[in-house]
C-alpha cells in the first residue's frame, strides 16, 4: 500500500500558496508556519513548496525560510524625464 500523495492534492496547494506569495509581497514562511496557515499535512505542504522552488518562483533560504525569488532583488531607480515641447518645422513656399 502507497503512502504517497496525489499529484493533483500536491498541485492544488501548490496554486493555494503561489496565491498567497503573490498576496503578500515579502512572505516569508517556514514549512511548519506555511502547514499551520494553509491547514494541510507536513508531507503534502513540504511537496507542494518544493514544487514552487523547482518551478522557480520560490526559494528556500538558508534560514529555512520560503521566499519569493524575486523577493529582495535590485530595482533600478525611478527617473522622471522632463517633458520638452514638441517642436513643429513649418515649411513655407512662396510660389
Amino acid at each position: 500500500m502507497s503512502t504517497s500523495v496525489p499529484t493533483a492534492h500536491i498541485m492544488d496547494h501548490a496554486h493555494r500558496i503561489y496565491s498567497e506569495y503573490l498576496e503578500m509581497p515579502g512572505l516569508r514562511l517556514t514549512s511548519a508556519q506555511a502547514q499551520r496557515l494553509l491547514g494541510v499535512e507536513a508531507a503534502v505542504c513540504t511537496s507542494a513548496l518544493e514544487q514552487l522552488v523547482k518551478a522557480g518562483f520560490l526559494r528556500l533560504t538558508p534560514s529555512g525560510q520560503y521566499v519569493r525569488l524575486t523577493d529582495g532583488l535590485p530595482v533600478p531607480p525611478f527617473r522622471m524625464v522632463s517633458a520638452q515641447p514638441a517642436r513643429v518645422h513649418v515649411s513655407a513656399k512662396v510660389s
